[in-house]
């Protein structure tokens, strides 16, 4: 007995093999749920930051992130905490989180608010993001040395972890109050 294939199982195969991948949207929380899981009890007020070029180049050295942060994602609490809105690409794709800084300049926590990117979405666990807590701009901040990575989400830990540095650098050099 001789097999023949159907053309249509062979056409249909085609079409599904060469089918492009689309990764889908996930919004974990909006910037105002964010704010209410970092800070449930504290009043956040906007607070529109304008960075130097020289802020905004050692920014990008203390964290390897190229493009210019956006100042019009700052909020401030009369206790001094800062809560910021950040993107970093994850491997294709923008990955938008928070940052939450307590008064002593410390992170408070993160927040994955919004992961494009079809797999490495373990960055949004809690388990995690937690390792970023207590963290100041002194800290290391550094994949694989103080922060763990996630195998099959190497770059996006990296560039998440690169973004917290970069908005902890941002926070002691633009928003940490000056001693007197």
């Amino acid at each position: 007995m001789k097999w023949n294939p159907n053309p249509l199982w062979i056409t249909t195969g085609i079409a599904i093999a060469s089918a492009p991948i689309y990764a889908h949207a996930k919004i974990y929380v909006s910037a105002e749920q964010a704010q209410k899981l970092i800070f449930p009890n504290k009043q956040l007020t906007k607070y529109s930051v304008v960075l130097t070029e020289d802020t905004q180049d050692k920014m990008q050295s203390a964290s390897s992130v190229r493009h210019p942060f956006n100042g019009d994602r700052t909020w401030k609490a009369a206790d001094g905490s800062w809560f910021i809105v950040d993107e970093v690409v994850g491997k294709h794709e923008m990955i938008t989180y928070a940052v939450g800084i307590s008064p002593n300049g410390t992170v408070q926590n993160i927040e994955i608010m919004e992961y494009v990117e079809s797999y490495g979405y373990e960055v949004a666990d809690e388990s995690w993001r937690k390792q970023f807590i207590g963290k100041n701009a002194n800290d290391a901040i550094k994949l694989k040395k103080d922060i763990q990575n996630i195998s099959g989400a190497t770059l996006s830990c990296k560039h998440l972890t690169d973004g917290v540095k970069r908005i902890m650098v941002m926070y002691d050099l633009a928003l940490k109050p000056k001693s007197k």
